[in-house]
């Protein structure tokens, strides 16, 4: 099962988005995606609903609950 980290890599380079764009738009350090990406740390439930706007999927489908 696909978990954050992955999806959240996966619609960002699918969008053709950079990190630092991608970061920009959350205002929040370039390194903080980093870190979502490779699965160091995890968004809080705002960034996360941020990022299902931004991306137009559903917060499960970023969590890997569902496809």
């Amino acid at each position: 099962m696909i978990k954050f980290p992955e999806r959240l890599k996966e619609l960002r380079v699918e969008k053709m988005m950079s990190r630092q764009t991608l970061a920009d738009l959350l205002m929040i350090n370039v390194r903080t995606i980093s870190y979502w990406e490779t699965g160091q740390r995890e968004c809080n439930l705002e960034q996360l609903e941020m990022l299902s706007k931004i991306f137009g999927v559903t917060v499960d489908y970023l969590l890997g609950l569902e496809d």
